[in-house]
C-alpha cells in the first residue's frame, strides 16, 4: 500500500525571520567543506583543514553507560506548550519529574549536565571510510537530513550524556539553526559554507552559541590518531575539554526551560506494524532500521555500497566507536519538510533551506508499531510536538529518538509492517 502525501499540513504560525545586522566581533574563518566520495587516504597533506588542525591525541578506552530505568511520569513542574496550537490539538496535562531527561525520559547519566544548554553536534556520515563514528549512541535525539550531492549528514543533541569524543565533526547548514534554536543548544561545527557562516554569524540570537575550531582561547577540537585518515574528515569534539571552555570564554551555559517529550512504555494499539523502515536519500545514501523485539530497539543499519545500475543493496550496522554497541534509538520518526533555495545560485549549489517550523505530515514508529502523524512546532525555541491526526500526542518509549528529515515530496510504500521511505524535493 502506497501513502502519498497526507493533506494535514495546517498553515500555522512561522517564526519572524531572524535579524541579520552584522556583530561587532570578527567573522568565523571562512573554510568551505564540501562531502565527497574519495578513496582513503592516510593524513593528505593537500587538506584545506590542515592549517587549523586541532592537537592530536589518542582516543581511550570507555566503558558504556549502564542501562538505566525510566521512572514513573509524576507532574512535578509546569509543561512548556507551544503558544499557538492547531484546532483540535488537545494537550493532557503530563509532566516530567525534574529529575528526568525532557527529551528522553530517562534519568540523565549525571543530574548537573541538565544545568547546562545542550550541544548540537554535526556529525558526519561520508566519506563512507570515516565510519563508525563516535558519540551517536550517547545522544538523546539525533536528525539526519539531506545536505548536497546524494549525501547525508547527523546533528546529534547531548543533554543527559556526554561523550569523550563525537564525531568526526563537519560543517554547517541552514538547517541546523532549527536544532539550535528547538534546544537552546551550542552549536558545534567544522565551519560551513560562506553563505551559511555568514548568516549564522549575523543573527544575533544565535551567533553567540556557535562552537568551531577557531573559538576563542580553548576550542575543544582535536584529531583522533588512532584513525589513518585525512585531518580534514578527522576532526572530534571533546566534551571533557568543553566545561573548561566555557569558563575561559565567559560563555553562557545556563539551564534552559526545554518542553518536556511524552513518554510511555505502555505499547500503542498496533494499528499498523513498523518492524522494518527503508530509507532512500540518494543512490549513494540509504539506511535501514529493524526492530529487536528483544531490546525494544531499532538497528540502525547503513549502506556500504551504491545502487546504481540495479545493484544489490549492501548493508552493515551502523556502530558506535565510543561504546561499541550498534546505532539504535527506541523510537525513530520521519519528518516531511519543506526544502527550497532562496536563490538560483543555492539551487545550483544544492544550499538547502530546511523549514522545520509550523506544521508537517509524520511517521512515528516504536516497538515494532508505526503510527501516522504530524509534526508541530509553533514555538521556534521548543522542540517538535509529535500528534496523531486526530490530534492526540504520541507518547514515545524512553530513550533515543532518531529523526529522518526528507522532502514533502517524497513518498513511502508500506505492507506488512516493512515501511520504504523515498526522499524527494520538489
Amino acid at each position: 500500500m502506497r501513502f502519498s502525501r497526507f493533506n494535514i499540513l495546517a498553515i500555522l504560525i512561522l517564526f519572524v525571520s531572524s535579524c541579520n545586522s552584522q556583530l561587532p566581533a570578527g567573522p568565523i574563518s571562512r573554510i568551505p567543506s564540501p562531502t565527497p566520495f574519495q578513496p582513503l587516504t592516510e593524513n593528505a597533506s593537500d587538506s584545506p583543514y590542515v592549517d587549523a588542525a586541532p592537537t592530536p591525541l589518542f582516543l581511550p578506552s570507555t566503558t558504556p553507560l549502564p542501562t538505566v530505568t525510566p521512572l514513573p511520569p509524576t507532574p512535578t513542574q509546569e509543561v512548556i506548550l507551544p503558544e499557538t496550537l492547531p484546532e483540535g490539538v488537545n494537550i493532557p496535562a503530563f509532566t516530567l519529574p525534574t529529575s528526568l531527561n525532557p527529551l528522553t525520559g530517562l534519568p540523565p547519566s549525571d543530574t548537573a549536565l541538565m544545568e547546562r544548554r545542550p550541544l548540537a553536534i554535526k556529525v558526519a556520515n561520508y566519506p563512507r571510510y570515516i565510519r563508525p563514528q563516535s558519540g551517536l549512541t550517547l545522544a538523546d535525539n539525533v536528525y539526519e537530513y539531506y545536505i548536497e550531492a546524494g549525501l547525508t549528514r547527523f546533528i546529534a543533541v547531548f543533554y543527559g550524556n556526554n561523550s569523550e569524543w563525537v564525531g568526526p565533526v563537519r560543517s554547517g547548514r541552514y538547517f541546523d539553526e532549527n536544532i539550535q534554536r528547538m534546544y537552546h543548544a551550542y552549536l558545534v561545527f567544522k565551519f560551513a559554507d560562506p553563505r551559511v557562516e555568514t548568516h549564522l554569524e549575523t543573527t544575533n540570537d544565535v551567533s553567540p552559541f556557535l562552537v568551531v575550531p577557531s573559538l576563542g582561547k580553548c576550542p575543544p577540537f582535536q584529531l583522533m590518531t588512532t584513525r589513518h585518515i585525512e585531518v580534514y574528515n578527522n576532526s572530534y569534539f571533546r566534551m571533557p575539554l568543553w566545561e573548561d571552555c566555557v569558563i575561559k570564554n565567559g560563555l553562557d551555559n545556563q539551564h534552559q526551560a526545554i518542553r518536556n517529550g511524552f513518554f510511555s512504555e505502555s505499547v500503542p494499539s498496533p494499528d499498523l506494524l513498523g518492524t522494518q523502515m527503508f530509507t532512500y536519500y540518494s543512490v549513494d545514501s540509504y539506511n535501514k532500521w529493524v526492530y529487536d523485539p528483544d531490546t525494544k530497539q531499532y538497528i540502525r543499519y547503513q549502506e556500504t555500497d551504491d545502487i546504481r545500475n540495479d545493484k544489490p543493496e549492501k548493508y552493515t550496522t551502523l556502530i558506535d566507536q565510543m561504546t561499541g554497541n550498534a546505532v539504535h534509538a527506541s523510537n525513530v520518526v520521519y519528518l516531511m519538510a519543506y526544502h527550497t533555495f532562496s536563490n538560483t545560485f543555492d539551487e545550483e549549489d544544492e544550499v538547502y533551506q530546511i523549514d522545520l517550523t509550523g506544521s508537517g505530515e509524520a511517521y512515528v514508529f516504536r516497538d515494532g508499531v508505526g503510527i501516522l502523524a504530524r509534526w508541530i512546532r509553533t514555538n521556534r525555541d521548543q522542540p517538535l510536538l509529535l500528534t496523531t491526526l486526530n490530534g492526540a500526542p504520541i507518547y514515545f518509549r524512553p530513550g533515543i529518538t532518531f529523526y529522518e528529515v526528507l522532502g514533502t515530496a517524497s513518498y513511502v510504500d508500506q505492507d506488512a509492517g516493512e515501511w520504504h521511505f523515498h526522499h524527494a524535493t520538489p
